[in-house]
């Protein structure tokens, strides 16, 4: 799937599904041997592992080649070894093909723990399509195989051909996974008169072998895994693993083949006629914008149209995984994927005379590299021009081109986040700002913490037997929003009870809520605020003549980290603001005989402070918590570590009452 904008295609779980489907081919297979190849692979002596790698790939190899007409036949092998019972997920054999691409054979053996050989025929080999069912139709397809012997100190082995026409001159090899790699290659074969160039991600360049007569060879040996299933706050894997991506065509295709630049001339046909306009979309547009002046009105307008009436919905066949469908068509049908919304905004907005772009980007910070022009990534977005002399602090998803245009990244697909924002994912990665001749990578803006916020406060009436009442008003904007917005305009009275049952459940044993209430749920650019008035049992510990109240009522900030040694960069997901504020009335009879010292860490990229002070017979807890930055290199580890001891510590400390 190389390149696709799938729009967060879910195959993990429908193949998930799938595998229970398979029949287990042990009890069909051919007693036929497997190939010398296989059995060489499986020979070669292997380093020693940890005991989290569950298997290694003993060989990889690939040929790609280019035929003069622009298709290209991709022929590979690959040998695993399972070493552990966890091993045998990875021994699954699954070669995706679709419209373009066509399997010309392919081929599974596998050996025994007992090295007995087996050699699955083509009738027990599986093919499943997606399952469409409101999220996703595609004609891409799957065949797909659980070959018998597939347990510890087993081999499974397959090969494949398979012809491919490219939409573009690029294939990505893609050497590193999360299992290690014990030998692998690359061979690229093209017709007379191509030349090609190549651009990393994550790994240093490795020099091919010219093997004479329009071929080159890639080779490597012993590349690790990227394996992050105990890594807390882990990054994207996918951008972590090592990849090389080879731009390649006629010696006399333009000096941009292999940029940023090429990529989006190569794109701008693609998109341009699907970005007209009919007669029907110009006078909806024109119907939402009414006597609006202000840039920004007139644009949300728009933007509310594509978010709430036109509904998520992939059809991709061919091309359709990475062209948009015609903006006539998108309106008409009332659905469409991610660049069918955005390309749908764009030609509304045309009509009204402002001018906007598609921007493909990953969901998954990171992925898309800077120095590394592919298509690699799986999303797309819109770019909106911004009138000059313009401002609003309305505006905050803002970049500025090298042209001096300045845009507001916004992604139509998101219903949640509100417009001129942008969801946390996006935030702090890369994207490709697609307008032809002047396309160009841009950084995607990391939004201030104080545009995702969370705002508790609360007034408490605690009882000598250690009771508690009183009632709190929590107020939400942001992303930090998104999850409860979905669940007061979609869900139902038992969801969104039992929602806030598990939430009070963290910090009550008993208790009793009354007078829940809701507002602005759908308005993405008001504070979400609820409230709610809460009595709960024993929340203080009597001991003797002490009380022992925790002035952190409620809101549990959370930390996980560990005392490994960090070599990946540090993942915090969102920059965001919480804060606290908390007035426990105390029972009369009672006085403060100790309150937990304040609190007040700045660590940069993010800070913590908490006070608790008592005025009145009256205990007051404010705190803050802020995060300003998303990645972190390795050494920040420890800080981190830092942080998340002072929050815990903090979380559970009391205040001690003494009975006069």
């Amino acid at each position: 799937m190389n390149g696709r904008t799938v729009c967060l295609r879910r195959a993990g779980l429908f193949f998930s599904a799938v595998l229970f489907l398979l029949t287990d081919a042990s009890a069909f297979a051919a007693k036929d041997g497997a190939p010398d190849w296989v059995k060489a692979a499986a020979a070669q002596p292997i380093p020693t592992y940890s005991p989290e790698i569950n298997a290694v790939v003993l060989l990889s190899e690939t040929t790609y080649s280019v035929d003069p007409d622009g298709t290209a036949i991709e022929h590979y092998r690959h040998v695993l070894k399972i070493l552990r019972p966890q091993g045998r997920e990875d021994a699954t054999v699954r070669v995706s093909f679709d419209k373009g691409s066509k399997i010309l054979s392919l081929h599974i053996w596998s050996i025994g723990p007992d090295r007995h050989e087996y050699a699955l025929k083509d009738k027990e080999i599986g093919e499943y399509g997606y399952p469409g069912g409101g999220i996703l139709y595609a004609d891409e397809q799957y065949r797909i195989a659980k070959a018998p012997g597939a347990d510890p100190g087993g081999i499974v082995a397959y090969e494949y051909e398979q012809r491919v026409r490219p939409y573009v001159n690029e294939t990505t090899w893609f050497f590193q996974g999360s299992l290690p790699h014990v030998h692998q290659t690359f061979t690229l074969e093209l017709p007379a008169g191509y030349t090609y160039t190549t651009v990393w991600a994550h790994h240093d360049a490795v020099k091919a072998s010219d093997l004479e007569h329009q071929r080159w060879r890639w080779e490597m040996t012993d590349t690790p895994a990227v394996d992050l299933q105990h890594v807390l706050l882990p990054p994207s894997s996918l951008a972590l693993e090592g990849r090389m991506t080879i731009h390649y065509g006629p010696s006399a295709t333009s000096a941009d083949q292999g940029t940023w630049k090429g990529i989006g001339e190569w794109y701008a046909p693609l998109a341009k006629d699907r970005l007209a306009a009919t007669p029907e979309i110009a006078a909806k547009a024109k119907a939402l914008v009414g006597d609006k002046t202000d840039f920004y009105e007139k644009t949300d307008a728009i933007a509310e149209f594509l978010q709430t009436q036109i509904r998520y919905f992939a059809i991709e066949m061919g091309i359709g995984g990475i062209q948009p469908h015609y903006a006539a068509d998108i309106f008409h049908n009332r659905y469409g994927d991610c660049k069918d919304k955005a390309t749908l905004f764009s030609s509304m907005l045309s009509t009204v005379g402002i001018h906007s772009t598609l921007v493909m980007v990953d969901h998954r910070r990171g992925v898309v590299d800077p120095e590394d022009p592919s298509i690699v990534g799986d999303h797309m977005i819109a770019a909106v021009e911004i009138p000059k002399g313009y401002s609003s602090p309305r505006l905050r998803s803002v970049v500025t081109a090298k042209t001096g245009r300045r845009y507001l990244i916004y992604d139509p697909t998101s219903s949640k986040t509100a417009y001129g924002q942008l969801e946390h994912e996006l935030q702090g990665g890369y994207g490709l700002l697609l307008e032809g001749s002047d396309s160009e990578i841009i950084a995607l803006p990391l939004l201030s913490p104080e545009l995702n916020t969370v705002h508790r406060t609360a007034h408490f009436e605690l009882k000598p037997d250690g009771g508690l009442q009183g009632t709190i008003t929590e107020k939400r904007f942001g992303d930090v929003s998104e999850t409860r917005r979905q669940l007061y305009t979609a869900g139902d009275a038992k969801e969104q009870g039992e929602f806030l049952d598990h939430l009070l459940e963290q910090d009550f044993t008993t208790f009793k809520v009354s007078g829940f209430k809701v507002e602005n749920a759908a308005s993405l650019n008001k504070d979400l605020t609820t409230s709610f008035s809460i009595s709960a049992d024993r929340y203080a510990r009597t001991m003797g003549r002490l009380l022992m109240v925790r002035p952190r009522v409620l809101g549990n900030i959370f930390i996980e980290t560990d005392h490994e040694k960090r070599t990946l960069p540090i993942n915090l997901e969102e920059t965001l603001q919480v804060s606290d504020d908390y007035e426990i009335a105390l029972p009369g009879g009672y006085a403060v005989d100790e309150i937990p010292d304040p609190i007040k860490l700045d660590l940069g990229f993010a800070s913590y402070e908490s006070s608790s002070r008592v005025k009145d017979n009256v205990l007051h807890y404010t705190r803050t918590y802020t995060v300003r930055q998303v990645t972190l290199p390795a050494e920040k580890y420890d800080d981190v570590q830092k942080l998340a001891q002072v929050i815990a510590t903090d979380q559970q400390s009391h205040a001690v009452l003494k009975k006069q």
